[in-house]
């Protein structure tokens, strides 16, 4: 058994369709059917009347922009990347959503330049072009290598857990769940014989046996597990009961670290029996700049979340979290005072929840124990 830290990155929404693919070398088609906007590009004029000119096309590395370095710099161990997008030339829109989000296959590059480990597919956008679009989906990242989590042809393969195996043996296992607060309809529900995403009811009909019982089949002695849930509200930093009991129950039954997702912005940390909480990482990369509304909650402003656990024991040693900014769909490093604005807010709305939020002289900021 290895004697350092197992490192995972981890993040929220990964959101590579509209205005994002249009920047990119091969843009899709650009026809939306929103109550606003019906052509993409005009997400990209948005950001360029916000914050300057952005190349197009423009290379596939361009959106992560300085996260890329970051990542080089930090070498964690696994990358867990929640991919927002449908990857598909499909035209069929899904019926009653206010947003639909695709990528052309050929800009798959793109999501190939962080190198995940595993993509976490259960959301409330991989199906916003149906069954169709979701198979594509499935196959253009299998055709490229990447792996895929949390959605299916079939209930077993969505149900399927990704299994990444780390320098000295360690096998890190990796849940992806999504759950109908979080905007998912419960018939994208996978099925024996209907493809869709692992779709966990809200409340779970039985707290969280069903997903516990799962996690407790899968782990084994030495294993690091990862339940990825795409839960909650977009805006706003409460958390509802019922996600932190059901947190708490999958820790109990062997999760070493809770990935939470949906919302737009950071959410409150917890550690609970020495295991990591994150309830809501945030977006990373989206085409969401220059959209006004909801400007207290600084959604330009996001994280890069590096967690450190001990192997054999899945115990949390560490979290650092890098600080990002948004601009001209690329992320840059943001300045020393929008880090001190996060550490502020991530270190009041965690207190509650007997974590502190510091930050460090190099600009990150890191997780303190009350």
């Amino acid at each position: 058994m290895r004697a350092d830290p197992v490192t995972l990155f981890l993040c929220g929404d990964v959101m590579l369709g509209r205005g994002v693919d249009q920047i990119l070398p091969h843009p899709g088609d650009a026809t939306l059917r929103e109550p606003w906007v019906r052509d993409a590009v005009d997400y990209v004029r948005l950001a360029e009347a916000a914050n300057g000119p952005i190349p197009r096309p423009a290379g596939f590395s361009w959106p992560w922009g300085d996260a890329l370095r970051a990542l080089e710099e930090a070498a964690p161990d696994v990358r867990i990347v929640n991919l927002e997008t449908s990857v598909t030339r499909c035209d069929e829109f899904a019926p009653g959503k206010a947003a639909h989000y695709r990528m052309n296959p050929a800009n798959l590059p793109c999501l190939a330049a962080v190198r995940p480990d595993a993509c976490v597919l259960a959301n409330n956008h991989v199906l916003d072009f149906g069954r169709r679009g979701l198979a594509e989906t499935l196959d253009a990242l299998a055709g490229a290598g990447l792996r895929a989590v949390g959605a299916g042809r079939r209930a077993d393969e969505a149900r399927r857990p990704a299994i990444v195996t780390v320098d000295g043996g360690v096998r890190v296992v990796v849940f992806s769940w999504a759950m109908e607060s979080s905007g998912v309809p419960p018939g994208w529900a996978a099925t024996s014989d209907r493809a869709g995403v692992d779709f966990l009811p809200e409340p779970p009909r039985t707290g969280a046996a069903e997903p516990a019982d799962r996690v407790r089949q899968v782990k084994r002695p030495g294993d690091v597990v990862v339940v990825s849930i795409h839960w909650g509200s977009n805006w706003g930093y409460d958390v509802s009961r019922t996600q932190r009991h059901l947190a708490h129950e999958l820790v109990d039954a062997g999760a070493d670290v809770v990935h939470g997702h949906s919302s737009h912005h950071p959410r409150p940390i917890e550690v609970y029996r020495d295991r990591l909480i994150l309830y809501g990482c945030g977006d990373l990369v989206d085409d969401y700049e220059g959209i006004t509304g909801h400007e207290e909650y600084r959604d330009e402003l996001r994280l890069l979340y590096l967690a450190s656990l001990e192997p054999g024991s899945g115990k949390l040693t560490g979290l650092r979290m890098t600080p990002m900014r948004a601009r001209r769909l690329r992320l840059r490093h943001a300045s020393r005072e929008d880090s001190e604005w996060l550490q502020a807010v991530l270190d009041r709305v965690s207190r509650d929840f007997g974590s502190r939020v510091g930050l460090e002289p190099d600009g990150t900021l890191a997780l303190r124990r009350a």
